[in-house]
């Protein structure tokens, strides 16, 4: 455990010095290797392409539900997060990240697949006019698939997105 531990502080800082996403981690998966990304890149990633977002608790603890963390968030999850905000026009704001307190799953917010939107008009008019309607969740949220094979579900208050790419990035 302790060999995998020095790895990891290697690779984050090899990343750190030397990655396109600075700060990034590549980490083996089940089905293939996911490039993990801190709070501060995504941040800044996000700042750079107008995207904001909040927190119910106005704080960026992972291990607290009531805060909006992007750390262990999936490089491609904030690259879809830039794709949409490009591809739409429309402002986006992050009310949900990698934060505990979210559904567990394989693509699971923890996991770093998934983000929660704001809903605005432009947004969802947006996804009702530009993706595919492919039925509601089995909690019932209606849910749009784009031609990338992301998925936006209507949870009510706010948008779900399950990023499995980057959306064309």
């Amino acid at each position: 455990m302790r060999i995998r531990s020095v790895l990891t502080a290697v690779a984050l800082v090899l990343g750190a010095l030397f990655a396109p996403g600075f700060g990034a981690l590549t980490t083996a998966g089940d089905a293939h290797a996911v490039t993990k990304i801190s709070h501060a890149t995504a941040t800044s990633m996000f700042r750079s392409s107008g995207i904001t977002w909040s927190s119910s608790g106005g704080c960026s603890d992972r291990s607290n539900p009531t805060c909006t963390s992007f750390e262990q968030l999936n490089l491609a999850t904030a690259q879809g997060a830039q794709t949409l905000k490009s591809a739409s026009g429309c402002a986006l704001n992050i009310t949900g990240g990698t934060e505990t307190g979210h559904a567990g799953g394989t693509y699971s917010h923890w996991n770093g697949y998934k983000l929660d939107f704001s809903k605005y008009t432009c947004l969802g008019n947006y996804i009702k006019n530009n993706f595919t309607y492919i039925g509601v969740r089995g909690d019932g949220a209606p849910q749009w698939k784009s031609g990338a094979g992301n998925i936006y579900a209507d949870e009510g208050n706010h948008w779900d997105v399950t990023f499995y790419n980057c959306g064309g990035c």
